[in-house]
């Protein structure tokens, strides 16, 4: 049964609140699991469907891209089904392409069901940011957006360790199946819970210019960045042909938005001092944190040797850092937002410059304190960051300003992943010319290396002949070894003066104090905040 929704100017009581917290909590941890838990599944999808990498790679591209072309049109799709319809739409249409995606008994049928899980999933989270912000005081945001968080980090941590049980245990259908459950379960709380706010207006014409743009722009870019390194770059003419698609499209949206009276998505909000240096924050932010967390499992199952479950547990105490860290922000309200963010942003990169002494005999807990330290540093990045770039949005346009913050963490990500991986192929390439440069049969030490394992291959029965040409293949298997080991702590480098330099840019953005409102005014007109003219943090 339905609560009846609240008077527009009646409070929402404080066990409603943290009801509509958990509903939305659960349905976008369920989102935000199935957008890493695929991808350490490939090999049993490979098997299972009897296809190459490259096609059971279209599994995860496919929800990417579709999640791209959605999230900004969320705004506009609340404003058109409203927001307690969409978001309902958006759980059932996610748990029905989540049992379809389960029972696929092809490539193909698995594929389009990803992309109707991508569309319904999209708008989850912005949808979610959106109604919590709402509903709690300037006060108690910072909690809420604690808690809520909660969910949202242990996603990528959990899904290559839950994807790789469920497969390795079970089957990789599971990984779909599991989403069921939780899915109905979200769906009947959001059913009771969620409600349409007063100020909600309803959309006029369709932008189809924009609509069409918007698609084209978004999904070509998102294709591109996902396999752009598989098809080495611009040298593949598929590649070439969706960048200049990508361009043009995307040019067209943001003309066509800013000349339309009924825009896909309102790009007005950019006009605020805060948002627009937030959004590019968090598109940096995304930018590091995906690419960091996909570094530190990609090494320590490819250098290192684990298998999913085992690289899902190096990644947790970053889960557990900042289960910590996101209550302590809870403060976000009474402090400096901005030394907060700077806080964060610093120790994150000691936690990624720490990450640059790779060893290949490194064991997990040298490998555990970094993500602490990182996951504490998240909790003191994410509250703060939302906090100063959506307190003096209009509530009228908060869908659409998480919608387009949510879009451009998501970019930064894909970006990241993009860079990073292109990075470490081109630094392992640059450092293996380097070392095999000095590697000669006159070097002492190349010698006697060579000669110890020629030694160790006779003993285990090898001739003198043969053990020679083992010796020298295990030399260059040591050496490439240590060229990708080398590549790895470039990146790590790189991410590192990121997260470093990214206070430079917080002057840009004003500090934002809780507001006295005027008496006898009512809820809905009254200020949430104030800004304070403050020049550096």
């Amino acid at each position: 049964m339905s609560m009846t929704p609240p008077a527009p100017d009646a409070p929402i009581s404080p066990a409603r609140k943290w009801a509509i917290t958990l509903t939305v909590m659960v349905v976008a941890f369920m989102q935000i699991l199935d957008t890493s838990v695929t991808n350490v599944v490939l090999p049993h999808l490979q098997g299972s469907l009897s296809a190459g990498l490259d096609e059971v790679s279209w599994v995860i591209t496919s929800y990417l891209a579709a999640n791209a072309v959605v999230i900004p049109a969320t705004g506009w799709l609340v404003s058109v089904f409203g927001r307690k319809r969409l978001f309902l739409i958006c759980t059932t249409m996610f748990v029905a392409s989540s049992f379809i995606s389960g029972a696929a008994p092809d490539l193909t049928t698995l594929i389009i069901a990803r992309i109707f899980q991508g569309l319904g999933g999209g708008p989850i989270i912005p949808l979610s940011q959106a109604i919590l912000w709402e509903i709690f005081p300037f006060h108690q945001r910072g909690l809420a957006m604690a808690v809520w968080g909660v969910g949202f980090i242990l996603g990528p941590i959990l899904g290559p360790t839950v994807g790789g049980y469920l497969a390795d245990e079970w089957s990789w259908r599971w990984i779909f199946y599991i989403n069921l459950p939780v899915g109905i379960v979200g769906f009947l709380l959001a059913s009771a819970c969620l409600f349409d706010p007063p100020y909600l207006r309803k959309a006029g014409r369709i932008d189809w210019w924009g609509l069409g743009l918007m698609v084209a722009g978004f999904g070509c870019l998102q294709l591109v960045l996902d396999r752009g390194e598989r098809e080495d770059w611009f040298d593949s003419p598929a590649i070439v042909a969706l960048t200049i698609v990508a361009v043009c499209a995307l040019a067209g949206f943001l003309i066509r938005e800013l000349t339309t009276t009924d825009p896909i998505l309102d790009l007005s909000v950019f006009t605020d001092r805060n948002f627009a240096t937030g959004c590019t924050l968090i598109s940096i932010v995304g930018f590091g944190m995906f690419s960091g967390m996909l570094l530190v499992a990609v090494f320590t199952q490819k250098l290192l040797g684990y298998d999913a479950w085992t690289s899902g547990l190096v990644l947790a105490p970053g889960g557990l850092g900042n289960i910590f860290s996101l209550f302590a922000s809870g403060i976000v309200t009474r402090v400096d937002q901005r030394l907060m963010l700077a806080f964060g942003c610093l120790l994150n990169a000691v936690s990624l410059y720490m990450m640059t002494s790779l060893t290949l005999g490194m064991d997990y807990w040298a490998l555990a304190l970094p993500r602490f330290i990182q996951g504490f540093a998240v909790g003191f990045i994410f509250v703060p960051l939302s906090t100063l770039t959506l307190a003096t949005i209009q509530r009228d346009k908060l869908v659409n300003a998480t919608a387009a913050y949510g879009m451009l963490r998501n970019l930064g990500g894909s970006v990241g992943i993009a860079v990073i991986t292109t990075l470490l192929a081109q630094r392992s390439q640059f450092h293996q010319a380097t070392l095999t440069s000095h590697i000669t049969p006159w070097d002492p030490e190349t010698h006697a290396r060579l000669g110890r394992w020629a030694s160790h291959f006779v003993t285990l029965g090898s001739d003198s002949f043969t053990a020679e040409r083992q010796a020298v293949a295990m030399l260059y298997r040591e050496t490439v070894a240590q060229a990708q080991l080398l590549a790895y702590a470039d990146d790590f480098w790189l991410l590192a003066m990121m997260f470093a330099v990214m206070p430079l840019l917080l002057p840009l953005m004003r500090r934002i104090r809780l507001d006295k409102p005027p008496v006898g005014a009512p809820a809905s007109e009254r200020p949430p905040v104030r800004v304070v003219e403050e020049g550096a943090v």
